[in-house]
C-alpha cells in the first residue's frame, strides 16, 4: 500500500528531528525534549527543506535524492548528525529506525533498476 506524500513528509521530518535530538543530548548534554541553539536551527532548517521538497512524491528520504538542497554548511552538519545518530537510533527508536532502513533499501533498489 503506497504511503501518501504528506505522511511521507511527516515521517521524514519526525525522523530527522529525532536524530538531531539524540545527537544534541549526547554531544551537547541537553535534556530530553530540549535542543541547543545550533541544533534547534538545524532542526528548523531540515524541517523546512522537507516541507518545501518538490520531489517528495518520488523519493523516500533526502539521502536517496539526486538533488541536494541543503546549503553546504548545513549539509555538513546534518551529515555529522546522521553519522552519529543513525546507528544509535536502533536503540532509542527501534521501530522508526527499522522502518527507515527498510524503506531506504527499497528505494535504493528501485533507483538502481531505473538507472
Amino acid at each position: 500500500m503506497p504511503v501518501d506524500v504528506q505522511t511521507r513528509r511527516e515521517r521524514e521530518k519526525q525522523m530527522v528531528s529525532e536524530m538531531i535530538a539524540l545527537y544534541c543530548q549526547k554531544k551537547h548534554g541537553t535534556k530530553k525534549g530540549e535542543l541547543c541553539p545550533d541544533c534547534a536551527a538545524l532542526d528548523s532548517y531540515a524541517r523546512l527543506r522537507a516541507e518545501k521538497c518538490p520531489f517528495m512524491e518520488t523519493k523516500t528520504f533526502c539521502s536517496n535524492c539526486r538533488v541536494h538542497c541543503y546549503k553546504p554548511e548545513m549539509r555538513e552538519k546534518i551529515r555529522e548528525v546522521m553519522r552519529f545518530s543513525g546507528p544509535r537510533m536502533l536503540f532509542h527508536h527501534p521501530v522508526m529506525a527499522i522502518r527507515h532502513l527498510i524503506e531506504s533499501k527499497k528505494e535504493q533498489a528501485r533507483l538502481e533498476k531505473t538507472r
